[in-house]
């Protein structure tokens, strides 16, 4: 089977549109024709918009989410892929995350053929799997936003959610988009959301953002453009805390009896390009 990796999306770019009824050309008469080109003009621009109103909702939303001293949330998480036979098949993983600003962050993911822990302190970051018993540790930088640099740059390990994270992520996300429209209100679970769509180079992102005064995000998609099949990564959060109660040992690891430690498989290694 194949497997495609996820990054940052440092550019994303996808509309479909369906263009059947304005590009029609009729012979028929030469006034058919001008209509048609009035008609095809006005979708290229319509292809090119980018509505102020899903940025500011975007801006809002990210803003809020940046200036949460702390918070913890679960998340479900699907990614699409193709098997060998040509179908397509989505893997559903389950997990949940918890930040501490400046620097503490602490993620769990969990499937059938998977379960991680990822602890960062300022310091450290880790990477545990309790199934295998072992577990890795490297010297992290002191932000979260550089730990989450790199760790990916280094190990190719990125966390799901770490898009929405970043300190500059309305920057990162609002990059050479264009496009970008309100799709609608849409109901998250019990939570109304403005379902807002953005457009870029080589990949589209959706993302549901509560409407309200607590304008956090309930559901992000990116979807690939560099592949064929359009490939999906999304992401459903639930459980929000805005307001936990947590102690910073929570983002320590402290290795369980009977555990090994190994080292982390730099990234470069792993693509074979490394010693």
């Amino acid at each position: 089977m194949r497997r495609y990796r996820f990054k940052l999306i440092h550019g994303l770019l996808f509309v479909i549109l369906l263009f059947s009824s304005c590009l029609w050309i009729s012979c028929e008469s030469k006034m058919d024709n001008e209509d048609t080109s009035s008609q095809t003009t006005s979708v290229n621009k319509e292809v090119l918009t980018v509505d102020p109103q899903a940025v500011e909702i975007l801006r809002r939303g990210l803003d809020y989410l940046r200036n949460l001293k702390q918070f913890s949330a679960q998340a479900q998480n699907t990614y699409e892929d193709i098997l060998e036979s040509g179908h397509r098949v989505d893997y559903e993983i389950a997990g949940g995350v918890t930040l501490k600003r400046p620097n503490k962050l602490r993620t769990e993911r969990y499937g059938e053929k998977m379960h991680q822990i990822f602890y960062y302190n300022g310091k450290t970051l880790t990477l545990y799997n309790p199934d295998e018993k072992v577990y890795a540790t490297s010297q992290a930088p002191a932000t979260i936003t550089e730990m989450f640099h790199f760790a990916r740059d280094t190990f190719g390990i990125s966390v799901p959610v770490s898009d929405l994270l970043y300190e500059n992520s309305f920057e990162l996300l609002n990059q050479d988009l264009n496009y970008a429209i309100v799709v609608g209100k849409e109901m998250m679970g019990e939570v109304m959301c403005n379902h807002l769509l953005f457009s870029r180079k080589d990949a589209d992102f959706q993302i549901w953002i509560a409407d309200g005064e607590l304008t956090l995000p309930y559901k992000y998609v990116v979807t690939d453009k560099t592949t064929p099949e359009l490939l999906s990564f999304s992401t459903t959060i639930y459980d929000w805390n805005t307001n936990p109660t947590i102690s910073d040992n929570f983002f320590n690891f402290l290795p369980p009896k009977g555990t090994s430690k190994i080292i982390f498989l730099k990234a470069n290694a792993e693509n074979g390009d490394g010693n």
